[in-house]
């Protein structure tokens, strides 16, 4: 099909043409004594996106999701407790997971569409007298529903409980678009990957630990091999990584690092949020509800749409995708055939999304949900302009 194939799903993002430059390169020796140069390029900048000035930020060749396991086996013994709220399809994954590896999991159900609820973490540790709890698992934006959770409210919780957890947060779709404060929120791990935020193929775990989580590397008992800290640690030191590292997406994380630090973390975080009026105003003038149950709590990355009562959003997006070349993503779980999902972060600006919210208003009709053409994307528009 001719023109630009819109890549709407919250992961993996569109790669800027500058990014896909960076990458296009020959292999190299990456154990040569040229090399650590290009290696702390990226490591001392990594902490920038997240606020981060103490403890450190690793790349493994990896996914955000094998960050979990990484996280989680490098600070938390043999059968360790943890505490997690479960409130979509990527919570539920992180507790199953730490479950996977032997950790048992005190989980607090909450609706999908809703958020963490730190009251209920409060007193769940209040509660945990003896201390057994070793770390509070927290997703700072819940891909499956749009949902972002308050982290420093969550921080601010265990503090008043005089809880020792360790706070463990999957900011896959969140950082290096949402405002992310690892200091100021008193993040002990944060856990990402290079699709989202970065603008790049997946491929790459980034994970981000404390001091105080670091302190927990060399005692956590925790049988590890492949993510095992200590060897990255000590090989960064040098300028080096423990294994063959992925050269190509290490290009165009330095690249994408540039292009983010240039337009400033805040910037970063108000573009989004500005992008994301604008798709809740077009939501809101097609006469639909969006996943998230309160405006507070709506992510600035993504909305998930709630479909009518016997329509079912698989039709959309396949409509969506054989006729105007979009790609929307597909609800998740319990949510399957409920929601159709639009990402709206990474490279995107207004022009390019409201080329995607026109496709998707086609789409609605196509599929017998009658909205008005062009209400949404004038909505959008309208908010846009006031926001410029």
């Amino acid at each position: 099909m001719a023109g630009r194939h819109f890549l709407q799903i919250p992961g993996p993002t569109p790669v800027p043409d500058r990014l896909q430059r960076a990458m296009h390169r020959q292999m190299e020796d990456h154990r040569s004594s040229t090399f650590p140069a290009f290696t702390r390029s990226i490591l001392s900048r990594l902490p920038q996106v997240v606020h981060q000035t103490r403890g450190e930020a690793f790349v493994f060749p990896a996914t955000g999701s094998a960050m979990w396991e990484a996280a989680l086996v490098n600070t938390i013994n043999p059968g360790g407790r943890l505490l997690a709220p479960r409130f979509g399809q990527f919570s539920h994954l992180f507790i199953q997971t730490a479950r996977n590896l032997g950790y048992q999991v005190d989980v607090l159900e909450e609706p999908w569409g809703e958020a963490a609820d730190p009251a209920r973490i409060e007193a769940a540790l209040v509660a945990d007298r003896g201390h057994e709890i070793q770390a509070v698992l927290l997703v700072h934006n819940e891909t499956a529903t749009g949902v972002t959770c308050n982290v420093e409210a969550v921080r601010a919780a265990m503090d008043r409980a005089g809880h020792p957890a360790l706070l463990l947060v999957d900011g896959v779709s969140s950082i290096a678009s949402l405002d992310f404060q690892f200091d100021r929120w008193g993040v002990d791990a944060a856990i990402t990957g290079s699709q989202k935020g970065f603008m790049l193929p997946a491929g790459l775990g980034i994970l981000y630990l404390s001091e105080k989580a670091l302190a927990r590397v060399d005692q956590c008992t925790m049988p590890r091999a492949y993510f095992d800290i200590r060897a990255m640690r000590a090989n960064n030191a040098q300028g080096y990584f423990p294994s063959t590292p992925a050269l190509s997406l290490l290009y165009g994380l330095d690249e994408a690092l540039t292009m983010l630090l240039d337009e400033g973390m805040d910037n970063v975080a108000a573009r989004h949020a500005r992008l994301a009026s604008g798709v809740r105003a077009a939501v809101h003038a097609w006469g639909l509800r969006s996943c998230a149950r309160r405006p507070e709590i709506a992510s600035n990355s993504l909305t998930a749409v709630l479909v009518p009562e016997g329509q079912d959003a698989r039709r959309v997006i396949d409509l969506a995708f054989t006729r105007y070349d979009i790609a929307l993503g597909s609800g998740l779980a319990e949510l399957a055939g409920k929601v159709f999902r639009i990402g709206h972060l990474g490279d995107m600006n207004a022009l390019t999304l409201a080329g995607a919210l026109a496709g998707v208003e086609m789409a609605l009709c196509d599929a017998g949900i009658e909205v008005p053409l062009g209400k949404g994307v004038g909505a959008a528009l309208a908010e846009w302009r006031v926001t410029a």
